[in-house]
């Protein structure tokens, strides 16, 4: 029952008491814009992680079900070796399908660095084949030693080391972000530290007045948690606000675009900016009420 007070006190408050908590000046303000710059980094750093763990997973599921034979050999040679390679694959275990690009395709992959007029039979260009694996893929060392033995110029890429950079920087990067949102924590709670500490020296005479009526420490610093906790909530709920309409108006998901067109929230992930004015609120009730029971005790 005790306990069911406490809360209720810390969310409807006591006028008395909060008369020690200055409603205006520079601690309010310093809460308020600390708590929604926090809040505002918060959500693009929350952003910045998810999409870095969409691209990880999409990178990591395109890349390992592909790979691509490159048939490396004479114009004259090229199209047996091309059927050969093709034959060998249809008969591979673990391969679902797999074809021969044809010039247009080709030419279209060569365009972005050759142009669009560019013409394949006056470069020696490889034909490739794609190759799409199923299940748990195909054994990649003992297709190479298949196609080594049978297609003298085909040359087997399993994409394996495209694949591992990338998926290791994705991952990197959500690492950064999750660091970056524990920085933008502590950060939080240093501000919210500095602000209640100097509210609380700063009306010294008035919780001393207090004291001699009889108000225990408890009862005071009550008021304090509640005012920094609602200040953190509303300057975080602002900032989280103004952050996912910054993510918003981000282009979306794009194969052209790549990476740079994917840093929103995708799905549910959209749910996630509605947790940062909590977890503020959390950071500022536990940075309060640490640093008033610290100068309470100083001030005794």
């Amino acid at each position: 029952m005790g306990r069911l007070f406490h809360l209720r006190d810390m969310i409807l408050g006591d006028a008395q008491a909060e008369r020690a908590v200055p409603p205006s000046g520079f601690t309010a303000h310093l809460t308020i814009f600390a708590a929604a710059a926090m809040a505002f980094l918060a959500v693009f750093a929350l952003a910045l992680s998810l999409a870095s763990g969409r691209l990880a997973e999409r990178w990591g599921g395109e890349l390992a079900n592909s790979a691509t034979v490159r048939i490396v050999a004479p114009p004259e040679q090229r199209a047996e070796q091309t059927r050969a390679a093709l034959r060998i694959l249809e008969t591979t275990s673990g391969v679902a399908f797999a074809r021969a690009l044809d010039d247009a395709e080709q030419r279209a992959l060569l365009a972005p660095w050759f142009g669009e007029e560019l013409a394949l039979e006056s470069l020696p260009v490889p034909r490739l084949i794609e190759v799409i694996a199923e299940g748990d893929g195909f054994d990649a060392t003992g297709l190479r030693l298949r196609l080594a033995a049978e297609v003298p110029g085909a040359v087997l890429d399993d994409h394996g080391r495209w694949r591992a950079p990338l998926v290791k920087a994705a991952d990197r990067l959500r690492l950064l972000g999750w660091l970056s949102i524990a920085l933008i924590a502590l950060t939080t709670a240093a501000m919210v530290t500095l602000s209640a500490r100097a509210a609380l020296a700063a009306n010294a005479q008035v919780i001393s007045v207090l004291r001699l009526v009889g108000a225990t420490d408890r009862y005071i610093a009550q008021a304090f948690i509640r005012r920094f906790t609602l200040r953190a909530l509303a300057g975080a709920t602002a900032g989280a606000a103004l952050a996912t309409l910054g993510v918003l108006a981000l282009p979306r998901a794009s194969d052209v675009g790549g990476f740079l067109t994917g840093l929103g929230f995708a799905g549910w992930h959209w749910f996630v900016p509605l947790a940062v004015p909590l977890l503020a609120a959390v950071v500022a009730f536990l940075a309060t009420r640490a640093a008033a029971k610290r100068v309470l005790k100083d001030l005794a």
